[in-house]
């Protein structure tokens, strides 16, 4: 049996939800309908940020080998406006740890938006941040030519029907949507 760890905050927890609810568990669900030998291990703590992932990464690294390690961090760096290079600096180190420690795995990154369109409200420092945050996902997967989904939450994103009432977290349908944006990329690599 194959390890594939998801490391995130609560988009990956499946906050508000049942752990079973999560895209990490519906993942899971794929992986055994398919017969493939891989076990899902859920590493999503709501409200990390990419400071708190590089912390506790050792923790987790240490608990069991890593074939495949899905990174999904950063939603809470950009809605708190953490500096773009101290994001990109951060999950630069996680990937870079994963790889020492484990050369053969393979490695996702998924990518985020920054979940308000700024530019048009005539705040431009916010707009050229919401640029910079979009393109430092795609940036590291290129430089560290790892597995890219583009948008994590493509298709939740803004949609009511989608998200608990907080309007930020996607519900048991939203979660479904995910699982189906990381599986597009993810199924590839099992």
């Amino acid at each position: 049996m194959k390890n594939i760890i998801f490391f995130g905050d609560s988009l990956t927890a499946g906050y508000g939800l049942r752990a079973s609810e999560s895209f990490p568990a519906l993942i899971q669900q794929r992986i055994d309908e398919r017969q493939l030998p891989y076990k899902a291990f859920n590493y999503g703590i709501s409200g990390e940020t990419s400071a708190g992932g590089r912390q506790r990464l050792a923790a987790v690294l240490a608990r069991q080998p890593v074939d495949v390690f899905v990174l999904a961090l950063g939603a809470n760096d950009g809605l708190r406006g953490i500096p773009v290079r101290e994001t990109t600096h951060n999950l630069q180190y996680i990937i870079t740890e994963v790889k020492r420690q484990f050369p053969q795995a393979q490695l996702v990154l998924a990518g985020l938006e920054f979940p308000f369109d700024l530019g048009p409200l005539g705040l431009h420092k916010l707009g050229h941040y919401a640029t910079e945050f979009k393109a430092l996902f795609r940036t590291l997967a290129e430089k560290n030519s790892v597995a890219f989904v583009p948008f994590l939450l493509q298709g939740v994103l803004g949609r009511r029907d989608l998200n608990l009432p907080d309007g930020v977290h996607p519900n048991a349908a939203g979660q479904k949507v995910l699982a189906e944006n990381v599986w597009q990329v993810l199924q590839p690599l099992l």
